[in-house]
C-alpha cells in the first residue's frame, strides 16, 4: 500500500530538517497569553468548542487560556454532580507547555469543589492511556464510587497547542451527550466571567485533603505482562530503539527495562517544551506525528541500528513503527499485520469479539477480518465508537487510521478504552519476538495473500456552508452510478457498524473506495481514498470524488 503525502503539493523546504530557532515557541510569552488573555465571547473561535478529542486551542490566540480551563473544570465537577459520580478523578498531563499550566487551573477547581484528585507525584507526566486504564482498574466490579478523568493534552499538535479532553467512567473519550452539555455549561460560566467558578490557590489545593499523588507508572507497567507476551518479547533479546518525541511516555521506558528485563535504548531522552529537538512536518511546523516520516527523520536515520523502532506521540495514544525492512510504516498498514497476528495470537478472546475500525481506515482491514472469520465493526471517525464495545468485549481490536489503536487483554477483557500507543509499539517487539519477522515483512506477506492498496487523504478547500451540507447529504445526493470504472456498491452517509452518522460520505466500488468529511477547524475537507488497482486507479477515484462531492453539493 503506497500513501502519498497528507497534502497534494506545497512541501515546505523545512520538513524533515532540525527545527531552526525561529519556529521554537516563546514559552514565557505563552505563559503570560495563557494567564492574562480573556476570551471574546463575540468570536466563535475563542469559545470553548469539545471536538473528537475535547477543547483544543492555544494561549497565542486566546482559544485555550486559563479562564477556558477553569470553566471547562467547573462544567465537570457540575456534570459529575448531576451524574452522581462521586469517585476520584484521575487527571494527567503530556509534556506540552500549556499542558503544565492547564493541570494547575483545573487542580485549583478541583479542589474548590471538593473533588477527589489523583495525579502523578512529583509533577510528573501521564499518558493518556494509563489514565483510561486507572479510572477502568478503579471502576472493575464498583458500582458505587465510580471514579472518571482528566487528559491535559493536545496531542501531536505543535508546541504552542493545548488541549484538554474529559473520560466519565467508562474511561474513554466522552460522547457527545457529555461534551455538548460540558460546553455549553463552560460557555455560559464563560460569558458570565467565571463568577460561578470555585477556585482555591494552588498551594492550598495541592495541600488539600482531596489532592492525592501516586505513581501510576509501576501499576500500569507491571500490567502490561495482561495484556502483552512480555516474556517472549525478553527472551527474543531484540534490541530495540524507541523515540518518545519529548511526551509523556518518556520515563516509563526505564520502568519497562527494569521489571520485564529489556534492550529498549531511550534514542532522544529529551523533554523540552519547545520541542526544539524535533525535525519539521510537511508543512513547516513542528509536530510530534509518530506516523509522519518528515517528523520521525531523526530516528528514521537509525533504522538499521535496531531489530525494530517505534516511537509515540506527546501524551502516547499514537503509535510509529520503524523497521528495516519498510522504514516507516504506513499505519494502516501495521493496523492490518497488528490485527491479523492477535486473531492467531490470543486464545483467551471471544470467537465472536468484532474487529473495529473507523470506515476512513483501510479495507485491508475488512479482508484480514473476512479471513479469520470474524465480524468487522466499521463506526465513524472518533475512537469513542469502539468504548462500548472495548468495555464489554465484545469488540477485540479497535483501530484509526491516524494511528490509533487499542486491543483486549489476554483473557478477553478490557485494557484501556482510550488509545494506547505504548502497547501498539509493545505488540511489534511481540510479533518480532515470536515470529522472527518484524511487522513491515509481514505486512509484504499480507498484502501478496489479500492484495496490495494505494491509499490517500487530501485536503480540498471548502466554504462553511459546503460543509455544513457535506455533513448532512444523504445518499439520494450522488446520482453517479460508477467510480473509476466500476459500479459504485455503496453510497453511506451512516457507518454500517452502528448506523451513526458518519458526518460527510462514503461512496465504495468494487477495487476501491473514497470517503469525505468536513473539517472541524478549517475551511477544508478531508478525502480519503484507496485502490486495490494501482496508482493511476486511485488518481482516478480521488479525481472523480471531487467531481462526485461537488456536483452532491450542488444538488437541490
Amino acid at each position: 500500500m503506497a500513501e502519498q503525502s497528507r497534502r497534494p503539493a506545497g512541501i515546505s523546504p523545512l520538513a524533515g530538517k532540525p527545527a531552526p530557532k525561529e519556529l521554537l515557541v516563546d514559552m514565557a510569552r505563552l505563559e503570560r497569553d495563557y494567564e492574562t488573555l480573556k476570551p471574546d465571547m463575540a468570536d466563535p473561535n475563542q469559545l470553548v468548542s469539545f471536538g473528537t478529542s475535547g477543547h483544543r486551542g492555544s494561549p497565542l490566540t486566546g482559544s485555550f487560556t486559563d479562564a477556558h480551563v477553569a470553566a471547562i473544570t467547573q462544567a465537570i465537577c457540575d456534570y459529575r454532580r448531576g451524574q452522581h459520580i462521586a469517585g476520584p478523578l484521575y487527571i494527567g498531563k503530556d509534556t506540552h507547555g500549556a499542558s503544565l499550566f492547564a493541570q494547575r487551573t483545573a487542580i485549583e477547581v478541583l479542589a474548590a469543589n471538593d473533588v477527589e484528585t489523583i495525579l502523578q507525584r512529583d509533577d510528573g507526566v501521564t499518558p493518556t492511556p494509563v489514565i483510561s486504564r486507572a479510572i477502568l482498574v478503579h471502576n472493575r466490579d464498583r458500582r458505587g464510587q465510580r471514579a472518571d478523568g482528566i487528559v491535559v493534552t493536545p496531542s501531536h499538535n505543535p508546541p504552542e497547542d493545548g488541549g484538554f479532553k474529559y473520560n466519565p467512567p467508562n474511561g474513554g473519550p466522552a460522547d457527545t451527550d457529555v461534551t455538548d452539555w460540558i460546553q455549553a455549561r463552560a460557555n455560559e460560566l464563560l460569558k458570565k466571567g467565571n463568577a460561578d467558578v470555585k477556585r482555591v490557590p494552588l498551594g492550598g489545593a495541592m495541600r488539600g485533603a482531596t489532592t492525592h499523588q501516586e505513581d501510576f507508572m509501576l501499576p500500569y507497567v507491571k500490567d502490561l505482562a495482561n495484556v502483552l507476551d512480555m516474556d517472549v518479547i525478553r527472551a527474543a533479546g531484540l534490541k530495540l530503539g524507541v523515540d518518545p518525541l519529548g511526551g509523556a511516555g518518556q520515563p516509563y521506558w526505564e520502568v519497562i527495562n527494569s521489571v520485564y528485563g529489556l534492550d529498549i535504548v531511550v534514542a532522544n531522552p529529551t523533554i523540552d517544551p519547545t520541542f526544539s529537538f524535533m525535525t519539521v512536518d510537511h508543512d513547516g511546523k513542528i509536530r510530534m506525528d509518530p506516523s509522519s516520516p518528515y517528523a520521525m527523520a531523526r530516528l528514521l536515520e537509525l533504522k538499521d541500528s535496531y531489530r525494530l523502532a517505534f516511537a509515540n506521540d506527546p501524551d502516547a495514544d499514537r503509535h510509529g513503527i520503524v523497521t528495516p525492512s519498510a522504514g516507516l510504516m504506513n499505519p494502516n498498514h501495521y493496523l492490518a499485520v497488528a490485527i491479523r497476528y492477535l486473531l492467531t495470537h490470543r486464545a483467551g478472546w471471544h470467537a465472536d469479539a468484532a474487529v473495529g475500525k473507523t470506515l476512513v481506515t483501510s479495507s485491508l482491514i475488512d479482508r484480514v477480518a473476512d479471513r479469520a472469520g470474524r465480524r468487522l465493526y466499521e463506526v465513524p471517525v472518533g475512537f469513542k465508537w469502539f468504548v462500548s464495545g472495548l468495555l464489554d468485549g465484545s469488540c477485540c481490536f479497535g483501530g484509526e487510521e491516524s494511528a490509533g489503536a487499542s486491543f483486549l487483554r489476554h483473557d478477553g477483557t478490557v485494557w484501556s478504552t482510550d488509545k494506547d500507543g505504548l502497547i501498539l509499539v509493545l505488540l511489534a517487539a511481540e510479533i518480532t519476538a515470536r515470529t522472527g519477522r518484524d511487522p513491515g515483512e509481514h505486512y509484504r506477506e499480507l498484502a501478496a495473500e489479500l492484495g496490495a492498496s494505494c491509499y490517500t487523504r487530501i485536503d480540498a478547500p471548502a466554504t462553511p456552508e459546503m460543509k455544513s451540507r457535506l455533513k448532512k447529504l444523504s445518499p439520494d445526493a450522488v446520482s453517479a452510478s460508477t467510480l473509476a470504472g466500476e459500479p459504485i456498491l455503496q453510497k453511506l452517509t451512516k457507518a454500517p457498524g452502528n448506523g451513526a452518522p458518519i458526518g460527510g460520505l462514503k461512496v465504495v466500488a468494487g477495487s476501491g473506495w473514497f470517503a469525505a468529511r468536513p473539517s472541524g477547524t478549517e475551511n477544508i475537507y478531508k478525502l480519503y481514498a484507496e485502490s486495490f488497482r494501482d496508482q493511476a486507479h486511485l488518481d482516478a477515484i480521488v479525481a472523480e470524488a471531487q467531481e462526485i462531492v461537488s456536483h452532491a453539493l450542488q444538488s437541490p
